[in-house]
């Protein structure tokens, strides 16, 4: 079992490429606060919704200064045409070797319909404006994760 991250804990630092293949670090995003949501695989129902509801309150996080990353093990090619068909307005970044899910504790073993798998683990990270884990939440739910997340930070419902 990969060891999860807590609140106090420096975030784990990544170089992935997005839809496009460039290159996008967690570095570039230092001076501001970040949401990191890992997700299993894109156009699937769950992730999709999942994906839908951090687009549709994109603007209201950045209003409040947050950045938005979504991290699956899909590769580019997948992530631009999931990104495109959902109109989606953030970066989604690729790790198919699963590297920095397993840094973040959010690769491992799960539960899924009564089975024990080894597979990504639904999870949601607040990175500080100086690169310390502000909330980390595990095992989240695709449906309604992104307003139990605003209210968790004391946000407005968007």
């Amino acid at each position: 079992m990969t060891e999860r991250l807590a609140a106090g804990d420096p975030a784990p630092d990544f170089t992935l490429p997005d839809a496009e293949g460039n290159p996008v670090s967690l570095a570039d995003f230092r001076g501001r606060r970040v949401i990191v949501y890992f997700y299993p695989a894109a156009s699937t129902p769950g992730c999709t919704k999942q994906a839908c509801d951090f687009r549709d309150s994109l603007g209201s996080f950045a209003g409040e200064g947050f950045a938005v990353l979504g991290i699956s093990p899909d590769k580019p090619a997948k992530l631009a045409k999931f990104r495109d068909n959902q109109h989606l307005t953030f970066p989604l970044l690729s790790d198919p070797d699963r590297q920095v899910l397993g840094a973040y504790g959010a690769y491992g073993e799960k539960k899924l319909y009564g089975k024990t798998v080894q597979g990504v683990i639904r999870s949601t990270f607040v990175i500080d404006a100086d690169g310390k884990v502000e909330l980390a939440q595990y095992g989240v739910k695709a449906t309604g994760h992104v307003a139990k997340l605003r209210r968790d930070l004391g946000l407005a419902a968007a």
